[in-house]
């Protein structure tokens, strides 16, 4: 029997599948076994964001137990290095940098997934971890009402909640930036873990140089460390009234598999829609 392939290679773990509205962007997808004829009424989809590294496969095969479990599809982002410069690897982590709306890109392959997939394109999960979770609580800031609930997995720096300054360090200037101003108490309804290991404690490649591009005053004033920088980001939070949890885990360094298993627990524990497929 011949083999379907845009079936066969579209559910379980897929291949890369470039964006449509931007084929510069690719995404791995993990389609649990329920899609499409059970699709759970819930339809819920998983953003999972890679670190600087781009290992964007990796992650979306520890979320399979929590997709394959929870009947969540799960969308695997990769943003490529050398966008908008040759050398650049961090310009994704900033939304929007180097003439690329990485915002948009991503609004777009939910969009792409939701009409391929029937799942829920509204309001989804999502998961950053390290660079990833810089691009992921600056999305939380910029689009609070597309998010169901969010974890910010161990980010390099920080933007905090604050009109003292412009972005990326603060929030002063998002409406003239992106058009969008910052909605604090939407920000409130979002789910939010975050989370880092106690031993991840390296500043090797968070401490920002002048001569970086993105520097700006004040880009190292929230702490030494990614624990120091998660703890000011938690701080800032609860100054604006926004509830979040905050985790350190002890003896964690900066790796990825602990920090998904937080996030797999806290995503279950706190969306009500989500529940084990068999307990239906």
């Amino acid at each position: 029997m011949a083999v379907d392939h845009q079936t066969h290679f579209g559910l379980g773990a897929t291949p890369s599948f470039a964006c449509q509205a931007d084929p510069r962007f690719s995404y791995w997808l993990h389609v649990p076994a329920c899609y499409p004829d059970a699709l759970p009424a819930h339809r819920s989809m998983l953003v999972a964001l890679h670190g600087t590294e781009r290992n964007a496969p990796l992650l979306r095969g520890l979320f399979e137990e929590f997709s394959e479990r929870y009947g969540v599809l799960v969308l695997a982002p990769h943003f490529p290095a050398g966008i908008g410069s040759p050398r650049d690897v961090d310009a994704y982590k900033y939304v929007r940098a180097l003439g690329v709306n990485y915002d948009e890109v991503l609004l777009h392959m939910v969009d792409e997934v939701a009409s391929r997939y029937g799942c829920d394109r509204s309001r989804f999960l999502m998961f950053g971890f390290s660079g990833g979770a810089h691009f992921a609580h600056r999305f939380w800031y910029l689009y609070p009402e597309r998010l169901r609930a969010l974890t910010v997995a161990a980010p390099g720096s920080v933007t905090l909640p604050t009109d003292t300054a412009n972005w990326w360090v603060g929030v002063k200037d998002t409406q003239e930036r992106f058009g969008r101003a910052i909605n604090f108490p939407a920000m409130n309804t979002v789910s939010t873990l975050l989370v880092v290991g106690s031993d991840d404690v390296s500043t090797e490649v968070i401490t920002h140089d002048r001569a970086s591009p993105y520097y700006m005053e004040g880009a190292n004033a929230a702490g030494r460390t990614r624990v120091d920088r998660l703890r000011t980001l938690h701080s800032a939070l609860r100054a604006q009234n926004i509830e979040s949890t905050l985790r350190e885990l002890p003896g964690v360094t900066h790796t990825y598999a602990p920090l998904v298993t937080a996030a797999t627990e806290f995503f279950a524990n706190t969306v009500a829609e989500l529940q084990p497929l068999g307990q239906r």
